[in-house]
């Protein structure tokens, strides 16, 4: 019986993924195994290289968006994985808001976001 899950999220670009989870410090990988329980593993089109056995992945659907896949259970042995999560959601965003921003012409405008 697997013990991977597969969560729904609103991420849908790839290269603001992997450099948020650079800028946080996370090895990634392309198109390699997400590592789970007892050897488990499942096939990701992004990998989040987590400290210890287990890892986070990232596959994409057919609409563009991305499903995470990852061992809960063996990731919240190791991490609080609702922070760890959020904190790649959250640098996400904020990766993805600026290339938005740069991508208008708005370069020299002054940005302020607000987090909450």
């Amino acid at each position: 019986m697997s013990h991977f899950s597969t969560l729904r999220t609103k991420i849908t670009d790839a290269e603001i993924l992997t450099s948020s989870l650079s800028d946080l410090g996370i090895p990634v990988l392309i198109n390699e195994d997400v590592r789970g329980y007892n050897g488990q593993h499942v096939c990701a089109d992004i990998v989040a290289v987590l400290e210890g056995e287990y890892d986070l992945g990232w596959s994409r659907n057919a609409d563009g968006s991305f499903d995470l896949i990852a061992d809960l259970w063996g990731i919240a042995k190791k991490h609080n994985q609702t922070e760890l999560i959020n904190s790649i959601n959250q640098k996400y965003a904020v990766n993805k808001t600026l290339k938005e921003v740069k991508q208008r012409g708005l370069q020299d405008a002054n940005i302020k976001l607000v987090l909450k």
